[in-house]
């Protein structure tokens, strides 16, 4: 699979990486019950197909996410790269508490190397800038862990082009981890721009917007989907009208894939790539199967007047 240079680091990351934010299981924001079984083998075939570099968080599954991985850096070799991140802490209710505490940052890592099984975490991102006030703190503890040999690079995940400054005046951050797909493009105004203007990686998640855009969803499908399932709970993009947009929009989107010969979650994926400014993009599995339906987005090439007929219907 093709490869893109992170920012000014030396990693070289496949276009697409595996998300693991539904494997985790169940907590405040999941994706419903979940068999580890089915996790690793979709991590396998993710590395069967080429993809490098994994993406994690211990507040998905409240540890669970980074111990399956863990578990698959053990079993798979050769060992991908292993992105995670801090911040976010959890109660006894699974419900996440933000906190960027320095001495809370430096025993989230220590947690994190000891769920993945790993001597040091090749890219550590903030997943939150929240507080807001403990964003500097929360920042120079990230940099004394790269110091201290314990992260090759960090950077940051939800950012504002604002909040990018001030952290840039301690250390400039490796990378960007923001959401980005055809339903939601606001960081196509200021935050892809700066980032390409500061060299400053960017890997984009939710290009398949929480799965809406593979085009498998229906008023029908979207009754499967279990009560603990956080898109149904909260997610404005699940709910009407919105909903009912967003599929109007996606068989619209059908027909130019199809006239592509790939498929419109393929369109999805090879459309956020289209931007020279991002490096990878973030794809979640929870089953065998899924990324290997994905992976062809890494070589479409779509023509200009394609790209184009996308553009109208995205913006009608």
């Amino acid at each position: 699979m093709k490869t893109r240079r992170l920012g000014q680091t030396d990693l070289d990351l496949t276009v697409i990486g595996l998300g693991t934010w539904a494997i985790g299981g169940p907590w405040q924001y999941g994706w419903g019950p979940q068999e580890d079984r089915d996790s690793l083998e979709a991590i396998g075939e993710a590395l069967e197909c080429g993809i490098n570099w994994i993406d994690t968080a211990p507040i998905y599954g409240c540890g669970h996410s980074e111990e399956v991985v863990g578990r698959a850096l053990r079993q798979f070799r050769p060992r991908p790269l292993v992105a995670t991140k801090c911040g976010l802490l959890w109660n006894s209710q699974r419900e996440k508490i933000s906190c960027l505490d320095a001495r809370s940052i430096t025993a989230e890592c220590e947690a994190s190397l000891k769920r993945l099984g790993v001597e040091v975490i090749d890219l550590y991102q903030m997943h939150w800038p929240q507080p807001e006030e403990q964003i500097e703190e929360g920042w120079e503890a990230m940099v004394r862990l790269i110091e201290q040999g314990k992260v090759r690079y960090a950077g940051v995940c939800n950012f504002t082009v604002p909040q990018l400054e001030r952290i840039e005046r301690i250390a400039p951050p490796a990378s960007l981890q923001p959401p980005y797909s055809m339903l939601q493009r606001d960081i196509e105004a200021e935050l892809l721009p700066y980032c390409g203007r500061k060299k400053i990686g960017v890997v984009v998640y939710s290009p398949l917007q929480k799965g809406l855009l593979t085009g498998k969803f229906t008023e029908k499908y979207l009754k499967t989907l279990p009560p603990d399932d956080h898109r149904v709970q909260t997610d404005p993009n699940f709910r009407q009208p919105l909903f009912g947009r967003n599929l109007r929009i996606i068989e619209r989107l059908r027909a130019v894939a199809a006239q592509a010969r790939i498929t419109v979650g393929q369109l999805a994926v090879a459309w956020v790539l289209r931007k020279p400014e991002v490096t990878s993009a973030i794809v979640g599995a929870r089953r065998k199967g899924q990324i290997r339906e994905i992976v062809p987005a890494a070589e479409a090439e779509l023509s200009e007047s394609l790209w184009e007929e996308v553009e109208k219907i995205l913006n009608s």
